[in-house]
């Protein structure tokens, strides 16, 4: 199974957050979502909506337990990695996948085709397409 036939089953909108947005904006973002990760953008004139990275809940909780009330005025750029953004393809495996989340500890990966944004994927999203593969294997077993 790959990371495309996962995006196939999800929505098509991808949510996204730009760097010079407050951690509030972020948040209200995901809140009325209803999600955990945002992808951040950034504007670039030569390359367009560059993505450069993911914003979580957890950032969220960083930044307010170590600036207080005021982690909510700062700037998503802030926050984030500057570190080269881990990101997989809709053609990689899910083994792939679950390897790069576990290595570098995160729970969501942007999915770039062709230097295209195209989704994200979960750990949530891995372990249910394992689950219904598991499933799946059972029910012709029976």
């Amino acid at each position: 199974m790959q990371v495309g036939d996962i995006l196939r089953k999800k929505a098509a909108r991808v949510a996204t957050v730009r760097m010079n947005e407050t951690v509030a904006i972020a948040a209200q973002l995901m809140r009325s979502g209803n999600i955990s990760a945002l992808v951040v953008k950034d504007v670039v004139r030569t390359e367009g909506n560059t993505a450069v990275g993911m914003f979580t809940e957890r950032d969220v909780v960083r930044a307010i337990a170590e600036h207080g009330a005021a982690g909510a005025n700062l700037r998503v750029s802030q926050l984030i990695s500057v570190q080269q953004l881990v990101s997989c393809s809709s053609r990689d495996s899910l083994e792939h996948v679950r390897h790069l989340m576990n290595r570098h500890h995160i729970r969501h990966l942007p999915v770039i085709d062709n230097y295209s944004l195209i989704g994200v994927v979960s750990i949530r999203d891995i372990s249910t397409a394992f689950d219904e593969e598991a499933n799946a294997q059972l029910a012709i077993s029976a």
